[in-house]
């Protein structure tokens, strides 16, 4: 995650916050898995881009509400209520480029993963073309 998304985020309020981490997470999970490791490694990432604001308890709880988010509504209805809490159009594109940064980080972005691109991109009001170039510039 880079330098200046942490220097961005250093002023968002709880709720954009976890916004961009909801949005991180449904990226984690663009495959369907959540491993131990996988929530190991996201968990680390989560506490490095938030300075330690959001680590231990406070990341379980927020990701175990999203699971149980998830498991009792739609990807869909996830992604209006991030919009929501994100109204700016640059922290939805933040959200956007550290999901795909996320998804990207193997060096493979699967079809699943483009897929959720796609979704993100539209539901955060993102022009495709920009997601795409995202995408592009990340998978190198």
């Amino acid at each position: 995650m880079t330098h200046d998304h942490k220097e961005f985020l250093r002023s968002f309020d709880d709720p954009k916050l976890e916004a961009i981490i909801e949005t991180m997470f449904l990226a984690a999970y663009a495959d369907g898995e959540f491993s131990d490791v996988e929530r190991r490694h996201f968990a680390q990432s989560v506490e490095a881009l938030t300075d330690g604001r959001v680590a231990g308890p406070k990341f379980d709880t927020l990701v175990n509400r999203v699971i149980d988010a998830l498991a009792s509504g739609t990807r869909d209805a996830r992604l209006q209520l991030i919009k929501q809490r994100l109204p700016d159009l640059a922290a939805r594109k933040v959200a956007l480029s550290l999901a795909v940064q996320l998804m990207a980080a193997d060096g493979i972005v699967r079809t699943s993963e483009r897929e959720l691109i796609l979704e993100l991109a539209d539901a955060l009001e993102i022009d495709r073309d920009q997601a795409a170039d995202l995408v592009a510039k990340l998978a190198r």
